[in-house]
């Protein structure tokens, strides 16, 4: 029987992070809540610790062209702190057009929305083509 593992969905901004959670055997994620940048590394930790999660999955910002912004450099940046702190792998997931998706479902939470998306996008993604961070 597999077991069940749970990856913690990250949408990174500068004043808000959404997050999100989702189960590798039902393939589903879930919103949870978005919570100010400043206390994310510990929200992310207490959920990591409260759960079985195995890995904390983080949207990859870029353009349309699918090129590096200043964005992006700022998430690669949260994201090497992040590990220092928190000792599970990481992975990135391209987050293009999921705020925008997170909106136009009128998410009462877009930042948690979007975290959701971003690991929907991942779980449905085949296990040899998740990359880590």
């Amino acid at each position: 029987m597999r077991h069940n593992d749970e990856y913690i969905g990250v949408d990174y901004g500068l004043a808000r992070v959404g997050l999100a959670r989702g189960s590798s055997i039902a393939r589903l994620a879930e919103p949870l809540t978005t919570v100010p940048a400043a206390e994310a590394l510990a929200e992310i930790k207490q959920l990591v610790s409260g759960s079985d999660a195995v890995g904390v999955v983080v949207g990859l910002p870029r353009n349309l062209k699918g090129e590096d912004t200043e964005q992006t450099k700022k998430v690669r940046q949260w994201v090497a702190a992040a590990k220092e702190k928190i000792t599970m792998p990481f992975y990135w997931q391209d987050e293009a057009l999921t705020s925008a998706a997170a909106a136009a479902n009128k998410a009462v939470d877009i930042d948690a929305a979007a975290a959701a998306r971003i690991l929907q996008d991942f779980l449905d993604t085949p296990e040899d083509e998740r990359v880590r961070c």
